[in-house]
């Protein structure tokens, strides 16, 4: 069975090429072609022919506009799988409307950034039919360390954004002790040897702190990524009448690094809206 893989950005590029590697016979499209077409893939010149080549169509765009702009009126019979992050009611709107047309849906969204995607080593959830879900888990399998059943749609996104509210949290935290340390005229140095060697550290832990140690803040989940994230939770929060302090402080943070130039930075980059705001 042909794949059809649709987004080859950040993290779609990653796991992309991983169902390649794994021998899934896949076409792949993107609205830009940075050459990153994944070995053994073939890329196509538009989603119409993803579509009509492929029983399975993979979703892996940045935005809900992203979608709803490139997704076929017709779908026919395929199975369309949503990888991506966007709000549960757009989730459950895309899948009526797929279902509308003749197609099946699979929430799959993942938890994980760009190195934990090049390393098969996400985590995946997933939401729909039951029997679809049998195949999704098949197909996803070279993608995930773990796939995690979380019921109907939208349960695989409204689980994405409780998962997302704590690593949200957990990272800003991290740079406010490392902002906390330079007010101090402490060596961050340290701070992170303490840090990596405690009982909070993680896989996470060690990765950011040695981003703001080193200022090496090249990309695994961008803070425009994060910020749109940030907002989704807050959204459904919202909706359910729900608090989210941590997250509303989280936001305006982002927010801030954003507008002093670094959208397009990993988010261990939100220290820089600290600074500034400091200085």
């Amino acid at each position: 069975m042909t794949v059809g893989f649709l987004g080859l950005g950040v993290m779609g590029q990653p796991m992309a090429a991983n169902l390649a590697r794994a021998g899934t016979d896949l076409i792949v499209w993107s609205r830009t072609d940075r050459g990153d077409t994944p070995p053994g893939a073939t890329r196509a010149a538009s989603v119409d022919e993803v579509f009509a080549r492929a029983g399975t169509v993979i979703l892996m765009l940045a935005t809900e506009q992203a979608i709803d702009a490139v997704l076929p009126a017709e779908v026919g019979g395929k199975l369309v799988v949503h990888m991506g992050t966007t709000s549960p009611e757009h989730s459950e709107r895309l899948g009526a409307r797929i279902v509308a047309a003749g197609g099946r849906y699979v929430e799959a969204p993942v938890s994980g950034s760009r190195g934990p995607a090049e390393a098969g080593e996400l985590i995946g959830m997933v939401a729909g039919e039951a029997e679809d879900l049998s195949l999704v888990r098949d197909l996803i399998a070279p993608l995930c360390r773990q796939v995690v059943d979380c019921g109907a749609v939208p349960g695989a996104l409204l689980m994405k954004l409780a998962v997302n509210t704590f690593l949200i949290s957990m990272v800003t935290g991290l740079a406010e002790a490392f902002h906390f340390a330079e007010g101090h005229g402490l060596d961050t140095a340290v701070l992170r040897q303490v840090l990596d060697a405690g009982p909070m550290a993680s896989t996470v832990s060690r990765g950011k702190a040695a981003k703001i140690v080193d200022s090496d803040f090249a990309v695994q989940a961008a803070i425009h990524d994060v910020l749109k994230n940030n907002e989704l939770v807050v959204a459904a929060a919202r909706r359910r009448g729900l608090r989210s302090p941590i997250l509303d402080v989280c936001r305006d943070l982002y927010a801030a690094a954003a507008e002093h130039g670094h959208a397009g930075a990993d988010m261990a980059a939100v220290v820089h809206a600290y600074r500034k705001a400091t200085h």
